[in-house]
Protein backbone atom coordinates (compact mmCIF):
# COMPACT_ATOMS: atom_id res chain seq x y z
CA UNK A 1 0.00 0.00 0.00
CA UNK A 2 0.75 3.79 -0.17
CA UNK A 3 1.43 5.19 3.25
CA UNK A 4 2.11 9.44 3.78
CA UNK A 5 4.23 9.71 7.35
CA UNK A 6 5.63 13.17 6.65
CA UNK A 7 4.30 15.54 9.63
CA UNK A 8 2.62 18.53 8.88
CA UNK A 9 3.97 21.52 8.04
CA UNK A 10 3.07 25.14 9.05
CA UNK A 11 4.55 28.45 7.21
CA UNK A 12 5.66 26.84 4.06
CA UNK A 13 3.55 27.16 0.80
CA UNK A 14 0.35 25.25 0.22
CA UNK A 15 0.02 21.88 -0.89
CA UNK A 16 1.45 21.76 -4.56
CA UNK A 17 -1.01 21.27 -7.19
CA UNK A 18 -1.67 20.61 -11.10
CA UNK A 19 -3.27 21.59 -13.89
CA UNK A 20 -3.58 19.50 -16.78
CA UNK A 21 -5.12 20.28 -20.21
CA UNK A 22 -6.10 17.26 -22.78
CA UNK A 23 -6.34 17.31 -25.91
CA UNK A 24 -8.69 15.21 -28.16
CA UNK A 25 -6.13 12.74 -29.26
CA UNK A 26 -4.87 11.98 -25.41
CA UNK A 27 -1.79 14.25 -24.96
CA UNK A 28 -1.48 16.41 -21.82
CA UNK A 29 0.50 19.37 -21.27
CA UNK A 30 0.78 20.48 -17.26
CA UNK A 31 1.29 23.60 -15.50
CA UNK A 32 2.35 22.44 -12.39
CA UNK A 33 2.85 24.59 -8.78
CA UNK A 34 5.43 22.78 -6.59
CA UNK A 35 4.37 24.17 -3.36
CA UNK A 36 5.15 22.95 0.30
CA UNK A 37 7.05 19.75 -1.89
CA UNK A 38 9.52 22.13 -2.62
CA UNK A 39 10.35 21.85 1.26
CA UNK A 40 10.44 18.32 1.13
CA UNK A 41 13.79 18.09 3.87
CA UNK A 42 16.41 15.10 4.50
CA UNK A 43 15.40 15.39 8.45
CA UNK A 44 11.20 14.00 6.92
CA UNK A 45 13.06 10.63 5.70
CA UNK A 46 11.94 7.30 7.47
CA UNK A 47 15.47 5.55 6.86
CA UNK A 48 14.18 2.41 8.43
CA UNK A 49 11.44 2.58 5.47
CA UNK A 50 13.72 2.69 3.16
CA UNK A 51 16.83 0.80 4.51
CA UNK A 52 13.74 -2.21 4.28
CA UNK A 53 12.30 -1.58 0.78
CA UNK A 54 13.78 -3.64 -2.44
CA UNK A 55 13.75 0.13 -4.28
CA UNK A 56 13.57 3.64 -3.84
CA UNK A 57 12.00 5.42 -6.28
CA UNK A 58 13.01 9.06 -7.15
CA UNK A 59 11.54 11.40 -9.42
CA UNK A 60 13.36 13.94 -11.31
CA UNK A 61 11.27 17.16 -10.94
CA UNK A 62 12.22 16.91 -7.52
CA UNK A 63 15.69 18.36 -8.13
CA UNK A 64 14.82 21.38 -9.10
CA UNK A 65 14.47 23.25 -5.33
CA UNK A 66 17.42 22.59 -3.23
CA UNK A 67 15.99 21.03 0.21
CA UNK A 68 14.03 17.88 -1.86
CA UNK A 69 17.61 17.37 -3.82
CA UNK A 70 19.59 17.28 -0.36
CA UNK A 71 16.82 15.18 0.69
CA UNK A 72 16.75 12.80 -1.98
CA UNK A 73 21.00 12.40 -2.13
CA UNK A 74 20.30 11.37 1.68
CA UNK A 75 17.94 8.91 0.49
CA UNK A 76 20.31 7.27 -1.80
CA UNK A 77 22.70 7.05 0.67
CA UNK A 78 20.33 5.35 3.02
CA UNK A 79 19.45 2.80 0.33
CA UNK A 80 23.28 2.35 -0.87
CA UNK A 81 24.25 1.27 2.91
CA UNK A 82 21.65 -0.90 3.07
CA UNK A 83 22.26 -2.97 0.02
CA UNK A 84 18.66 -1.45 -1.46
CA UNK A 85 18.45 -0.66 -5.25
CA UNK A 86 17.94 2.84 -6.47
CA UNK A 87 15.48 3.66 -9.38
CA UNK A 88 15.05 7.26 -11.02
CA UNK A 89 12.81 8.60 -13.68
CA UNK A 90 14.41 11.92 -15.65
CA UNK A 91 10.72 13.27 -15.61
CA UNK A 92 10.84 15.28 -18.36
CA UNK A 93 13.24 16.76 -21.09
CA UNK A 94 13.02 20.83 -19.41
CA UNK A 95 14.08 18.86 -16.79
CA UNK A 96 17.12 17.23 -18.01
CA UNK A 97 17.84 20.84 -19.55
CA UNK A 98 18.37 22.09 -15.99
CA UNK A 99 20.11 19.21 -14.75
CA UNK A 100 21.12 16.85 -17.05
CA UNK A 101 24.70 17.21 -15.37
CA UNK A 102 23.59 15.85 -12.23
CA UNK A 103 22.01 13.14 -13.56
CA UNK A 104 24.80 12.16 -15.79
CA UNK A 105 27.48 12.47 -12.50
CA UNK A 106 24.66 10.39 -10.62
CA UNK A 107 24.96 7.60 -13.56
CA UNK A 108 29.01 7.79 -13.58
CA UNK A 109 29.02 7.48 -9.80
CA UNK A 110 27.10 4.39 -10.07
CA UNK A 111 24.48 6.00 -7.82
CA UNK A 112 21.44 5.06 -10.26
CA UNK A 113 20.73 0.98 -10.50
CA UNK A 114 16.98 1.67 -12.81
CA UNK A 115 16.21 4.19 -14.93
CA UNK A 116 13.28 5.38 -16.69
CA UNK A 117 13.19 7.41 -19.62
CA UNK A 118 10.77 7.92 -22.94
CA UNK A 119 12.31 8.32 -26.17
CA UNK A 120 12.59 12.37 -25.70
CA UNK A 121 14.32 12.02 -22.33
CA UNK A 122 16.47 9.39 -23.13
CA UNK A 123 17.69 11.24 -26.52
CA UNK A 124 18.13 14.34 -24.44
CA UNK A 125 20.70 13.08 -21.84
CA UNK A 126 22.69 11.18 -23.84
CA UNK A 127 23.10 14.29 -26.23
CA UNK A 128 22.08 12.83 -29.40
CA UNK A 129 18.65 12.59 -32.06
CA UNK A 130 19.35 9.15 -32.71
CA UNK A 131 17.25 7.35 -30.19
CA UNK A 132 19.10 3.79 -30.97
CA UNK A 133 22.32 5.33 -29.98
CA UNK A 134 21.31 7.11 -27.02
CA UNK A 135 19.81 3.78 -25.82
CA UNK A 136 23.43 2.03 -26.28
CA UNK A 137 25.08 4.84 -24.59
CA UNK A 138 22.99 5.24 -21.07
CA UNK A 139 22.48 1.65 -21.15
CA UNK A 140 26.64 1.25 -20.95
CA UNK A 141 26.39 2.79 -18.05
CA UNK A 142 23.30 1.86 -15.72
CA UNK A 143 23.21 -1.97 -14.53
CA UNK A 144 19.06 -1.55 -16.34
CA UNK A 145 17.52 1.18 -18.69
CA UNK A 146 14.36 1.29 -19.32
CA UNK A 147 12.95 3.21 -22.20
CA UNK A 148 9.49 3.70 -22.47
CA UNK A 149 8.17 4.33 -26.48
CA UNK A 150 4.47 5.18 -26.04
CA UNK A 151 2.44 2.93 -29.30
CA UNK A 152 5.59 1.53 -30.14
CA UNK A 153 5.96 -0.20 -26.35
CA UNK A 154 8.73 -0.23 -24.31
CA UNK A 155 12.41 -2.08 -23.47
CA UNK A 156 15.01 -2.75 -21.11
CA UNK A 157 18.65 -3.54 -20.92
CA UNK A 158 20.31 -5.34 -18.62
CA UNK A 159 23.33 -6.56 -18.73
CA UNK A 160 23.64 -5.94 -22.34
CA UNK A 161 20.82 -7.93 -23.11
CA UNK A 162 17.42 -6.33 -24.69
CA UNK A 163 14.01 -7.12 -23.85
CA UNK A 164 11.18 -5.29 -25.75
CA UNK A 165 7.36 -5.98 -25.06
CA UNK A 166 4.40 -4.25 -27.71
CA UNK A 167 2.00 -1.88 -26.10
CA UNK A 168 -1.29 -3.47 -24.84
CA UNK A 169 -3.84 -2.95 -26.78
CA UNK A 170 -6.84 -0.50 -25.97
CA UNK A 171 -9.76 0.70 -27.46
CA UNK A 172 -8.87 4.44 -27.55
CA UNK A 173 -6.17 6.83 -25.88
CA UNK A 174 -7.98 9.44 -23.94
CA UNK A 175 -5.34 10.83 -21.71
CA UNK A 176 -1.89 9.92 -21.29
CA UNK A 177 -1.35 11.67 -17.67
CA UNK A 178 0.04 9.22 -15.40
CA UNK A 179 1.69 6.58 -18.35
CA UNK A 180 4.95 7.03 -17.26
CA UNK A 181 4.14 6.52 -13.34
CA UNK A 182 2.00 3.75 -13.71
CA UNK A 183 4.34 1.94 -15.99
CA UNK A 184 7.18 2.59 -13.52
CA UNK A 185 5.30 0.87 -10.64
CA UNK A 186 4.06 -1.93 -12.28
CA UNK A 187 7.57 -2.50 -13.19
CA UNK A 188 9.54 -1.76 -9.91
CA UNK A 189 6.24 -4.17 -8.58
CA UNK A 190 7.34 -7.30 -11.04
CA UNK A 191 11.16 -6.56 -10.29
CA UNK A 192 10.80 -6.24 -6.14
CA UNK A 193 8.80 -9.47 -6.54
CA UNK A 194 11.74 -11.06 -8.79
CA UNK A 195 9.94 -11.52 -12.17
CA UNK A 196 11.89 -11.25 -15.41
CA UNK A 197 12.67 -8.55 -17.19
CA UNK A 198 9.80 -9.22 -19.92
CA UNK A 199 7.37 -9.48 -16.89
CA UNK A 200 8.04 -6.69 -15.54
CA UNK A 201 7.81 -4.57 -18.67
CA UNK A 202 4.80 -6.54 -19.66
CA UNK A 203 3.25 -5.53 -15.97
CA UNK A 204 4.05 -2.13 -16.81
CA UNK A 205 2.88 -1.87 -19.88
CA UNK A 206 -0.58 -3.46 -18.55
CA UNK A 207 -0.79 -0.46 -15.27
CA UNK A 208 -0.19 2.25 -18.55
CA UNK A 209 -2.72 0.77 -20.63
CA UNK A 210 -5.21 0.94 -18.15
CA UNK A 211 -4.66 4.45 -17.10
CA UNK A 212 -4.60 6.33 -20.24
CA UNK A 213 -7.77 4.53 -21.19
CA UNK A 214 -9.65 7.13 -19.15
CA UNK A 215 -9.04 10.57 -17.45
CA UNK A 216 -7.50 11.10 -14.67
CA UNK A 217 -4.30 9.70 -12.72
CA UNK A 218 -5.69 7.15 -10.56
CA UNK A 219 -6.58 3.13 -11.82
CA UNK A 220 -10.37 3.11 -12.14
CA UNK A 221 -9.59 -0.71 -11.52
CA UNK A 222 -7.50 -2.81 -9.04
CA UNK A 223 -4.39 -3.33 -11.15
CA UNK A 224 -3.47 -6.42 -9.16
CA UNK A 225 -6.45 -8.27 -10.39
CA UNK A 226 -6.33 -6.66 -14.10
CA UNK A 227 -2.84 -7.77 -13.98
CA UNK A 228 -3.48 -11.73 -12.76
CA UNK A 229 -6.62 -11.23 -15.56
CA UNK A 230 -4.27 -10.50 -18.55
CA UNK A 231 -1.35 -12.79 -17.70
CA UNK A 232 -4.03 -15.65 -17.28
Amino acid sequence: GIRFDTAVRAGDPTTARCLIFVTPDGQRTMNTFLGASQFLPAAALDADLIADAAILYLEGYLWDPEEPRAAMRAGIDIARKAGRKVAFTLSDTFCIGRHGGDFRALIADGLVDIMFANEAELTALAETDDYEAALAKIAAQVPTLVATRGAHGACAVQGGTRVSVKAQPIDKVVDTTGAGDLFAAGFLHGQAQGKTLEESLTLGSICAAEIISHYGARPNVDLKALAAEKLG
